[in-house]
């Protein structure tokens, strides 16, 4: 189910038409009024409803996640929601199904949850995501996932790296990427070697643009990319600035996650490789996503040479990183 679709233009079909029958399959009435929000993996929409408040339809793209894998998602959020961690859940129907199927397509409804983005300037603001981060690793902590895949070397950097010389990286370029970056897969071997068995189930996709603010709370939308990693995987994406300003950053973190849970300060050394594989994978991810006819109009420039000589440069940098002290909590 599902696989039919994956092709060249495996969204195609999701015309206003398609997407208002989809809500309509599951009792709704839409009014017809259609917005896609900012997503390239998935598809998202918000659907206007007849004398309700709109949904938010978010469409799978075919051949990515298992049903297994999916439900396994929605069954994380309904347990941290069910403990009253702030979080956007996916909605159920009456027989408690969240994952449905409209003509070959997977998909599943949210509520539109209002908010804005946190001040991270506001170190009280990090405090506070740091508290809800400590519940939400404590209960992702008590058992595993058993469908969802680990957030390692081996998947976003090694396969990563392979794609990108094998199929996509201008030739001029491959002998030096190449070179580069076996060097920094050893390097990261290392570095993440001692942290494989520090996995939680966490959200993977930590950034400001995964977080709502209202009411003085922090919610957390988006666990897409739920999978097994170090807890440090749900914070560094929150640090910026320089150096200072960065360890201000965690340290008040740590703080308000130490309230619920027991910080492990030794996977701090992780943060600029995560960063690492971060920039290795999302190169991949817009490689391998060329078929999908948003990404060339979005990304037309990594089709040149600027492109992947800027991305090589950036990992250089990384590498000098990555042999520097990591930084310290206050």
């Amino acid at each position: 189910m599902g696989e039919q679709h994956v092709g060249e233009h495996p969204f195609d079909r999701l015309t206003p038409d398609f997407i208002i029958d989809a809500v309509e399959s599951l009792g709704h009435l839409s009014d017809g009024r259609i917005f896609a929000l900012n997503s390239y993996e998935n598809r998202v929409y918000q659907v206007g409803l007849e004398e309700e408040t709109p949904l938010i339809a978010k469409f799978y793209r075919p051949g990515r996640w298992t049903n297994e894998q999916i439900l396994e998602e929605h069954n994380f959020c309904f347990e941290l929601s069910e403990s009253d961690i702030s979080i956007v859940a996916p909605l159920r129907d009456e027989s408690g199904n969240s994952l449905f199927e409209h003509e070959g397509f997977r998909f599943s409804l949210y509520p539109r949850c209002g908010g804005r983005a946190p001040e991270f300037d506001n170190l009280d603001n990090l405090f506070h995501i740091g508290q809800v981060l400590g519940r939400l690793h404590h209960i992702g902590s008590l058992k595993p996932f058993a469908h969802r895949p680990l957030l390692d070397v081996k998947s976003f950097g090694h396969q990563s790296a392979d794609f990108i010389a094998e199929e996509f990286i201008p030739s001029a370029l491959k002998l030096p990427y190449r070179s580069l970056v076996d060097d920094l897969l050893q390097l990261l071997d290392e570095i993440y070697q001692p942290h494989q068995q520090e996995l939680i189930r966490v959200h993977g996709d930590c950034h400001v643009g995964n977080l709502l603010w209202r009411d003085e709370t922090p919610h957390f939308v988006d666990f897409d990319d739920a999978r097994m990693a170090p807890a440090i995987q749900d914070v560094w994406m929150l640090l910026s600035g320089d150096r200072e300003r960065r360890t201000a950053q965690l340290s008040e973190i740590v703080e308000g996650y130490n309230e619920f849970n027991d910080f492990n300060a030794s996977e701090i050394c992780l943060i600029e490789a995560f960063r690492t594989l971060r920039m290795m994978h999302y190169a991949a991810w817009l490689a391998q996503r060329w078929h999908d006819p948003a990404f060339p109009k979005n990304f037309p420039d990594i089709t040149g040479d600027r492109y992947w000589e800027e991305h090589i440069l950036e990992l250089r940098e990384q590498f000098s990183l990555l042999q520097e002290e990591p930084l310290q909590l206050w």
